[in-house]
């Protein structure tokens, strides 16, 4: 599969076409396949990519991964031109290129005149304490490697007499001294260099050091690391309280002199520096959409919508709720909640029967929104013993309609699936074969996917063959864009590769791209299966994982006048 190159050919939509002006490729070429010539660089007759060159040696290709050029380890890239991690170093360090008195090639040679594999094979069996024995090591072969894995030795090490640990310098103060007059400190109109330094140079050293050490861990680039060291020597040098715990809060001023938030607060967390005191996003929104209520209707809701976010173990026990339901119940319910506050009622106390079915909606989905929203709050206040009754009791609301299931434009569905980019190839691919939710592809993780099958929710998928391809590439993809990411997700961004949270649903909207959804591309996949199967609601519910009812709306559709006589394709 290609990547990076615009002109595919316009049979098989994977390969580049053969030079310009044409539209096949080689292989597609009418009355072929032809030949393709040799690359024009390297000679190869395999893996022809465009341009007179393969896939090895044109720049806009990501080709496979070989041997390392010196030592022969694999996993060797094009990135350091074919040559590992550690060879690449050797060849800095040592200069002189002649024949290795070992193995006789013409290699970079160290002092004692071998070369990198040679002195590595030397290094790994040589006992401790005894010199290196370039001759003896090598006399019956050389042990290969892993590019960017270090060897074992086959001595072990003697242990170490114990030592005693050295303490930490980072000691946080008894207190925070209070100030008289707290200000918001502006940073950006003093400019990075006018900002005081810290009183504590060795308090400053160690947790620019913890910082380096976490960025190592974590990959973080040279400027990120700097712009965090830099940030944290401004808090210290900020504090009112040297060597006390820094707010969360505080820390958000960065942004003002654009230095980076989220690897600061990293920073003083691992440190055990870290005060958080910034205010849930979703507390806030509460806060904001309550505000013009009556103040004893907003206290009832603030009980609701605690026992909404953080469930209850005492009776009537129940479990949390996600912020999209909070914020849903809480949207559909606010319209009816200003109308009697407009009406004169300061209590949810004070709401009747009567009251309820004078404000529901005549009709359609709002009345069904409404009075899903008012029964979810009238149920947790008696719960909670805030109300005497549940007026909401034996009211009927109609339940919300249901859109037609319809298949999706297989145009924009094969467009999608055949990009050159290959996060939105496997996105794509994954929802279309297998139906995944945006939930399930953000939780991807790497060892989820083994042995040609997905292992996610409990579910055990064997992954279609074009999925598996889409699949290989982006891999080849995330290893040569990320390659020291410790993030153990599937699918990353440049803002998560240097943390281990996975990517926003915004991430995934856009990456599928315009003219499709998840949810069509879903809807399709499961609305083809049941054709395929004449409603077979038991495999539907085996094969995605839906409860019964979701199967049954699938089954149901089959005899809509807009899903008969449809052609059966595959994207």
């Amino acid at each position: 599969m290609s990547h990076g190159h615009k002109n595919l050919c316009v049979v098989c939509r994977a390969t580049p076409v053969a030079m310009a002006r044409v539209d096949y490729c080689f292989s597609c070429w009418p009355g072929g396949p032809v030949t393709p010539p040799p690359c024009l660089r390297c000679a190869s007759r395999i893996d022809y990519y465009a341009s007179g060159l393969c896939r090895r040696c044109h720049p806009s290709a990501i080709p496979r991964v070989e041997s390392c050029r010196d030592c022969h380890a694999w996993g060797a890239t094009r990135t350091l031109g074919w040559l590992c991690r550690g060879c690449d170093g050797w060849r800095r360090q040592h200069k002189t290129v002649a024949e290795c008195c070992i193995c006789h090639t013409t290699a970079h040679l160290s002092g004692r005149g071998s070369c990198r594999l040679c002195h590595k094979q030397a290094s790994m069996v040589r006992e401790f304490g005894k010199p290196l024995d370039l001759i003896g090591a090598n006399r019956y072969g050389q042990q290969l490697f892993f590019a960017g894995m270090a060897f074992q030795r086959e001595t072990p090490r003697p242990p170490r007499p114990p030592q005693t640990p050295t303490p930490s310098l980072i000691q946080m103060t008894a207190g925070d001294q209070h100030v008289l007059f707290p200000v918001q400190r502006d940073l950006a109109a003093r400019g990075r260099a006018g900002l005081p330094q810290p009183p504590d140079p060795i308090l400053a050293a160690e947790l620019a050091q913890r910082a380096r050490d976490h960025a190592a861990q974590h990959g973080w680039t040279a400027n990120t690391t700097e712009d965090t060291c830099h940030g944290l020597r401004i808090l210290l040098g900020l504090q009112d309280t040297p060597g006390a715990p820094i707010k969360a809060s505080e820390v958000a001023a960065l942004r003002g002199i654009d230095l980076p938030v989220w690897t600061v607060l990293e920073v003083l967390a691992d440190a055990e520096l870290l005060e958080e005191d910034r205010t849930p996003a979703l507390d806030a929104w509460f806060d904001r959409n309550i505000a013009g209520l009556p103040e004893t209707m907003a206290d009832e809701l603030r009980t609701w919508f605690d026992i909404m976010k953080n469930g209850s173990v005492i009776p009537p026990r129940r479990r949390p709720r996600s912020p999209i339901t909070i914020r849903l119940h809480l949207q559909w319910a606010l319209p009816t909640l200003h109308i009697w506050a407009k009406t004169g009622h300061t209590s949810l106390r004070e709401i009747d029967r009567t009251t309820i079915l004078e404000s529901l909606p005549p009709s359609g989905n709002p009345r069904a929104e409404a009075g899903q929203a008012l029964k979810s709050i009238f149920k947790i206040l008696k719960g909670q013993k805030v109300l005497f009754t549940n007026p909401t009791v034996r009211i009927k609301t109609s339940n919300s309609e249901e859109h037609q299931l319809l298949p999706a434009d297989l145009t924009n569905l094969r467009e999608a699936i055949s990009s050159p980019k290959p996060a939105q190839a496997l996105v794509v691919a994954l929802i279309a074969f297998h139906a995944l939710t945006p939930s399930h592809i953000r939780a991807l993780q790497l060892t989820d996917i083994r042995d040609g099958r997905l292992h996610h929710a409990g579910r055990t998928i064997v992954l279609a063959a074009p999925v598996r391809a889409r699949l290989s590439a982006y891999l080849d993809y995330r290893n040569t864009r990320w390659p020291n990411s410790l993030n153990p997700h599937l699918f990353l961004h440049y803002r998560t590769a240097g943390r281990t949270i996975p990517v926003g649903q915004r991430w995934v909207k856009l990456t599928i791209g315009p003219g499709l959804t998840a949810t069509s591309i879903r809807q399709d996949r499961i609305l083809d299966e049941a054709r395929a199967t004449d409603g077979d609601a038991r495999r539907i519910v085996d094969l995605f994982g839906l409860s019964i009812k979701a199967a049954t709306r699938y089954t149901t559709d089959l005899d809509h006048p807009d899903l008969t006589n449809l052609p059966t394709t595959e994207p």
